[in-house]
């Protein structure tokens, strides 16, 4: 029995996606809860954290202070199975990148939409990424930022996976939010 236990061990830790090559991006999109469910849905994707960056302040926490930053999610996914440029697609899928005042019916300076890349290269694709999305909506003007990454902080707990603990609640806020309602205007319905 112990050698089986073992043998268990052993291979989960060899196929555990902690070991496996992963990578991370950090993407804001106004709340935090709908940008994690939608990061979630995608293959490769092995885990989204919520949480905040983009501010001065240490340790911001939604129930104290997080001013300065954004409400975020760090990715963390298999470049063998997506890469960064499928995630920057994800990502203005579920923006509305013309809003300068937040994202859906969240306003304020948090709730803005930004993209955090990690080196020179996915800075070069998000420029490419956001260039591409002017040109197809020609004559608007396209607020999302390009931010130097930056620390990541996890917000509370309770804020994880908000989607799944409260699913009753999260769908009721996201319809009456109009997000998904705003997302089929801009970019038609789900594929």
């Amino acid at each position: 029995m112990r050698c089986k236990n073992m043998l268990l061990i052993v291979l989960f830790a060899l196929t555990s996606p902690v070991m496996a090559d992963s990578a991370t991006a950090i993407f804001a999109g106004g709340c935090f809860w709908c940008m994690e469910a939608d990061y979630e849905k995608q293959a490769g994707v092995t885990g989204v954290v919520s949480g905040f960056t983009g501010g001065t302040l240490p340790n911001p926490t939604y129930s104290g202070n997080h001013q300065g930053h954004f409400e975020a999610v760090e990715v963390t996914y298999d470049p063998a199975i997506v890469d960064y440029a499928e995630l920057l697609d994800v990502f203005w899928k579920n923006v509305d990148p013309f809003d300068n005042q937040g994202q859906f019916c969240d306003k304020g300076p948090s709730y803005r939409s930004a993209i955090f890349p990690g080196s020179e290269s996915e800075k070069v694709l998000a420029e490419q990424s956001k260039a591409k999305v002017a040109a197809r909506f020609s004559g608007q003007t396209v607020y999302t930022e390009i931010r130097d990454r930056g620390q990541f902080w996890p917000v509370e707990e309770y804020h994880q996976d908000y989607y799944l603990k409260n699913p009753v609640r999260y769908k009721y806020y996201r319809w009456n939010c109009g997000r998904d309602q705003r997302l089929e205007q801009l970019w038609g319905a789900e594929d």
